[in-house]
């Protein structure tokens, strides 16, 4: 089993372009501090949708290259949304456990699929790019400070 290692923290405002920072501290029931989920301010953050799965997103680091081929692009993990970039990302690992990522510890809750919002935004069919390979959402557990290179664990 390959060790997964977090490559990437990637957050930011709302409707804005987000930015890669170098450490973060997550909380429960809230999300990544700095991050527009964090704050309540997400596109996806109105009801009737359920925050519980808004928390904090994971993507395996090899779904870039895949979108770029799909798409015939040169996007960047910023562009995908996603908040964590994972290296050797073991879904089938993770699925129904507890994990730890630096001081905190998540649970995957379910897949997170392309939308047509990431569509629109950069306007390249995502739907294509990110289907089956669109990354998790996770709640988190127990709250804590992140950074690179941190390895994934389970508890």
């Amino acid at each position: 089993m390959k060790e997964m290692s977090l490559e990437a923290i990637i957050i930011g405002e709302a409707k804005k372009p987000l930015h890669y920072v170098k450490e973060a501290h997550v909380v429960a029931g809230r999300g990544i501090k700095g991050d527009r989920y964090y704050k309540g301010s997400g596109s996806f953050n109105r009801p009737p949708l359920d925050q519980s799965v808004r928390e904090i997103t994971l993507i395996d680091y090899d779904t870039l290259v895949e979108v770029n081929n799909r798409l015939s692009s040169q996007l960047d993990f910023l562009d995908l949304r996603r908040n964590l970039v994972i290296k050797n990302l073991d879904i089938n690992l993770l699925k129904k456990k507890n994990f730890t990522i630096g001081h905190a510890t998540f649970q995957i809750q379910r897949y997170a699929p392309p939308c047509r919002y990431l569509s629109r935004l950069l306007e390249v069919d995502m739907m294509k790019g990110l289907k089956y390979i669109g990354g998790y959402r996770a709640k988190i557990i127990s709250s804590g400070k992140i950074k690179l290179a941190d390895i994934l664990k389970l508890t």
